[in-house]
């Protein structure tokens, strides 16, 4: 239960991170408040995550996520470019992930 706690976690990391591009400097008041209600939901619930997952591990899939999610909504949404050192190194941080959660 707890790793599905923390990827809701990072979800909110994206969240938070993707409203704060909208916020346009904290100058617009809707996705200022998105992003503070998804930044204290995001540690929220990384922290309730942390009770029983060790701390490196945890922090370091929280912010995976976090990273990935940004890096692909930075193209889709904001033009980044897409391309394929991108995305190879998108796809080292996703097999991060994924072997921080196999050997936890």
């Amino acid at each position: 239960m707890n790793w599905l706690v923390l990827f809701v976690a990072g979800l909110f990391e994206v969240g938070w991170s993707v409203a704060m591009k909208y916020s346009n400097g904290f100058t617009r008041m809707g996705p200022t408040v998105v992003t503070a209600v998804s930044l204290v939901a995001s540690m929220a619930l990384l922290s309730i995550s942390l009770r029983t997952l060790p701390l490196g591990t945890a922090y370091a899939v929280w912010t995976g996520i976090g990273t990935v999610g940004a890096a692909l909504l930075g193209i889709v949404l904001f033009g980044e470019p897409l391309t394929a050192g991108r995305i190879v190194c998108i796809g080292l941080i996703v097999s991060g992930i994924a072997g921080l959660r196999l050997l936890a």
